[in-house]
């Protein structure tokens, strides 16, 4: 531990899909059900640290826990990751599916995926994949090729169409970015951090993400990584470690933004640490293995990280 750094108060909770988070300065959303507080402290500079709990009118949801310490963190990532599909944008529901859907409409494949289908087909890392993966187990459309290698063809050119469909969702600007994501890219790339996008998604969907919906400006400073560019896609760290590599940053200098689990176990399998936002699709997944959970990223007054908070993750100042 840094010779700074701050040992916050051990917190507990009864629900094993949450993480118990106390950083300085910063504000932490946590489930409220049988959240409690351990007196044990230690480290530096605690004189005025404390702690505040808040549980909402409904008396469900999230309790609000906000830890005060002087100081700051001294260490800033050398790179921020991003995934794109549920962190930079929720487009999972109301964006790729519903283009998919178009999609098997248009070639009148007699296929549509609803929402709770969909929901189980997003295990399945990225959008060829999935397909490949839905049919193999359905069957194969009547209109579909019977050799392997058509078949091939015929995923790529339904996965082609789809994703033209989804670009014209993002150039109406019909899918907003997310809580936070402009604000804590904007604070990366202020203090010389680099910033990628490591998508399993096709490479031109998420570079219309970038430009129409990040800003051009942002967009050019932005390194992408998506698709095809390395053979095994997420939960294999291949274009975790591919970006880092480009980079020129070691992983372990590397904070990852993801939303699923297969992100998470991206991410940690390159040896990177991991925050999660949880987006529509996932939030009842198991994310015990994140360094933190939230649910967005949040804009100020409701922001719940920035770029501090990423670097403290470094500086293990974080107690589970």
């Amino acid at each position: 531990m840094a010779a700074n750094a701050i040992s916050p108060p051990s917190l507990t909770t009864s629900s094993s899909s949450s993480k118990n988070l106390c950083f300085a300065n910063k504000t932490v959303l946590l489930p409220t059900s049988s959240l409690s507080f351990s007196k044990t402290v230690g480290g530096p500079k605690l004189s005025n640290l404390t702690l505040k709990k808040r549980t909402l009118n409904s008396g469900k949801g999230f309790g609000v826990v906000k830890c005060m310490a002087s100081g700051a963190p001294s260490v800033l990532p050398k790179a921020l990751l991003f995934d794109c599909d549920g962190v930079l944008v929720d487009t999972e529901k109301d964006g790729h599916r519903i283009s998919f859907n178009d999609t098997f409409a248009e070639k009148e494949l007699g296929v549509t995926w609803d929402v709770d289908l969909y929901g189980e087909l997003l295990k399945i890392g990225g959008g060829k994949e999935r397909m490949t993966a839905y049919f193999n187990k359905v069957g194969w459309p009547e209109k579909a090729p019977k050799s392997e290698e058509e078949r091939k063809e015929f995923i790529a050119a339904l996965h082609k169409r789809k994703t033209e469909l989804f670009m014209a969702l993002i150039e109406k600007k019909l899918l907003p970015l997310r809580p936070g994501v402009a604000k804590l890219i904007d604070q990366a790339l202020g203090n010389a951090v680099k910033v990628a996008v490591c998508s399993t998604s096709n490479e031109k969907a998420v570079c219309i993400i970038s430009f129409f919906l990040v800003r051009t400006e942002r967009a050019e400073k932005i390194q992408i990584y998506a698709g095809d560019v390395v053979p095994r896609k997420k939960p294999d760290p291949a274009i975790y470690l591919l970006a880092a590599e480009t980079l020129g940053v070691e992983p372990s200098s590397c904070v990852v933004v993801e939303d699923s689990a297969i992100g998470l176990a991206a991410a940690k399998a390159a040896g990177m640490k991991c925050i999660v936002t949880k987006s529509g699709y996932t939030g009842d997944e198991d994310f015990v293995n994140a360094d933190a959970v939230f649910d967005c990223i949040g804009d100020p007054p409701e922001e719940r990280f920035d770029l501090a908070f990423c670097g403290s993750l470094l500086e293990k100042q974080y107690v589970s």
